[in-house]
């Protein structure tokens, strides 16, 4: 049996083939100023304006807009994607649309952005990882690390250089339907896999045909608005948010993240897009960070109803580049966006002074990655997406990543010669609810959501010996005789906006299955896909073993190891874990605390 963590580390150190070396030569911090200086000089206003500009996919009216705008960025939301979902495809797509921006008149090529925020989710064949409530609960910078380095390959093997991730928010309320793209509820923890994640992101050197451009999200505190509402208000004094939510963003700034994305969220009433003072004094004064502050997908629009206001006031505030998901025919352009801010410009309303900084900041970051050397995509990473190796990580990462709750009479873990296991519920056999939200789709959905990936239930007929009957059933209903039961339960995809709950009961139906199960005699060992804390009840009392497997994606394999003793499990809980809705937010008592965690 191969336990612990120290395996799996050694493991990660002969996985991967490491960098790719081809690269722009690495220039000083002096070099690259240099050469902004140059550039900027030559500029337009109309040119830099271009360069603040950041059209979503969808929105683009017409590809040669790319070049008459000069913009500066394109990025790909959630639903976004080109017809042809393979790596090849959306290469294909890239390359297309930097070339209309290497047609303007000074070339400067498109920085492409897009939320690779368990691997490169929305790509067909790419490996997911566990979201980061998973990665949370393994306490490794390196596989943190290692997850995102592997994502950051296969994101540039489609030739985009900019990941929307990490997310560095201290969930603090269950509620929030963000929680499991935290890493905990802790700040410190959170302040450490966030900068893991950003050194395997970006590298050693941002040129590196391999590395991205990591991005942290989303400034400030939007892990602590009352009662977990997405994009809601946090309440709380300016000690209290120095101390629990700005650690990870200076955690980040120093292990070099060149990006970050403002919330939708605010603070004590005044949304975080126009507050001038945690932008541009505390996060790019005080912590010193260089590099470009993006908005959210059309967030500054929350700021006022008055679309010439809100860029007045969020590019005053400190934003460089504004995400804009809207094509003309559609209120809040792109179109519109640079008329406005024109104007302002020429009014004097936005001084030149903060378009030239916004800009700066903008081309540093191109000339760090190397966009002007290698703006196109290398089809040797093209070709590694998916790869064997990748796939291996990222098993890696969903053993470390179970927390074992319960393990009476010591049922796990099962002998692979098992004489009989059944396997009940739906979620044992779908990779859709395994995945979780951002998988493919941006709320992620049930399903054979994509051609690559195990199940759980595929997972564990590969485990078992030859001569073990594995039958399923996802209403329990085929479970007689059994030696064992596996019932596989949880939530079902979700992503921002609507993954909100005010009841985080385990449903009712879930209650019943595993009931159903018990009812056979056979020991029931529970499997929990969630993206957070769910109360038990009665399906803890009845299950013999529980597990935690939060949404471990399209490894199933890493799951299996834990059951059947190929891995023993490891990780702990990166949050408190409530035994009703009375624990829920943070700070109340727990069934479960912090740093729980069972092993064999």
């Amino acid at each position: 049996m191969k336990y612990g963590i120290m395996p799996l580390l050694l493991a990660l150190a002969v996985l991967g083939p490491g960098r790719a070396t081809m690269a722009a030569p690495k220039q000083s911090e002096a070099q690259i100023q240099r050469r902004v200086e140059a550039l900027l000089s030559t500029m337009s206003l109309d040119e830099k304006i271009g360069q603040m500009t950041q059209v979503d996919m969808n929105a683009l009216r017409d590809k040669d807009d790319i070049r008459k705008f000069g913009l500066g960025s394109m990025l790909s939301g959630g639903n976004s994607a080109p017809a042809d979902n393979s790596a090849t495809g959306w290469a294909r797509a890239y390359d297309e649309y930097q070339s209309w921006a290497l047609k303007a008149r000074l070339k400067i090529p498109l920085l492409y952005g897009i939320d690779a925020v368990h691997g490169d989710n929305h790509l067909d064949d790419a490996v997911i990882f566990p979201h980061n409530i998973g990665l949370g609960a393994t306490h490794s910078p390196e596989l943190v690390e290692e997850a995102a380095r592997v994502t950051a390959a296969e994101v540039k093997g489609t030739g985009i250089g900019w990941t929307f991730a990490p997310c560095v928010a201290v969930a603090r309320d269950e509620r929030w339907g963000r929680t499991y793209e935290s890493f905990g509820e802790d700040t410190g923890l959170v302040s450490r896999l966030g900068a893991a994640a950003v050194r395997g992101f970006q590298g050693s050197d941002l040129s590196d045909t391999a590395s991205v451009l990591a991005c942290a999200k989303h400034f400030l505190a939007d892990g602590g608005t009352t009662d977990g509402i997405d994009q809601g208000n946090a309440q709380c004094d300016e000690a209290a948010l120095r101390k629990i939510f700005l650690p990870p963003y200076a955690a980040t700034i120093k292990a070099g993240v060149e990006s970050i994305m403002v919330s939708y969220s605010s603070w004590n009433g005044v949304k975080m897009s126009s507050n001038k003072r945690l932008l541009t004094d505390v996060l790019k004064g005080e912590l010193g960070f260089k590099g470009i502050l993006v908005s959210d997908w059309a967030a500054i629009d929350q700021i006022s109803p008055d679309f010439t206001n809100d860029v007045d006031v969020s590019i005053n505030a400190g934003l460089d580049m504004i995400m804009i998901p809207n094509g003309p025919g559609h209120d809040n352009n792109y179109v519109q966006f640079i008329a406005i801010l024109k104007q302002l410009a020429s009014d004097g309303k936005v001084p030149l002074s903060r378009i030239d900084d916004a800009v700066r900041r903008i081309l540093r970051v191109k000339f760090m990655m190397g966009l002007f050397e290698h703006p196109f995509t290398d089809p040797a990473l093209t070709a590694e997406v998916g790869s064997s190796e990748h796939r291996a990580a990222a098993r890696l990462c969903v053993r470390a990543s179970m927390v074992l709750l319960k393990n009476r009479n010591h049922l796990l873990p099962l002998s692979k010669n098992v004489r009989h296991v059944a396997i009940v519920g739906q979620a044992a056999d779908d990779l859709g609810v395994q995945c979780g939200g951002w998988t493919v789709d941006w709320q992620g959905k049930p399903g054979r959501i994509r051609q690559n990936g195990t199940t759980i239930l595929q997972a564990i007929r590969q485990s078992v010996a030859a001569g073990t009957q594995v039958t399923f059933s996802a209403d329990a209903s085929d479970v007689a005789g059994a030696d064992a039961v596996l019932a596989v339960v949880g939530e079902m995809p979700y992503a921002e906006m609507k993954g909100d709950r005010t009841d985080l009961n385990l449903s009712e139906q879930d209650r019943a299955l595993i009931h159903r199960a018990k009812s056979s005699g056979a020991p029931v060992a529970a499997i929990l896909l969630s993206g957070r804390p769910l109360i038990l009840g009665s399906a803890l009392e009845e299950s013999d073993a529980f597990i935690a497997a939060w949404l471990p994606g399209t490894e199933g394999e890493g799951v299996a190891d834990v059951l059947f003793g190929e891995a023993r499990p490891t990780g702990k809980l990166p949050r408190h874990w409530p035994a009703s809705m009375e624990q829920v937010p943070v700070g109340n008592s727990s069934l479960f605390p912090t740093g729980f965690g069972l092993s064999y």
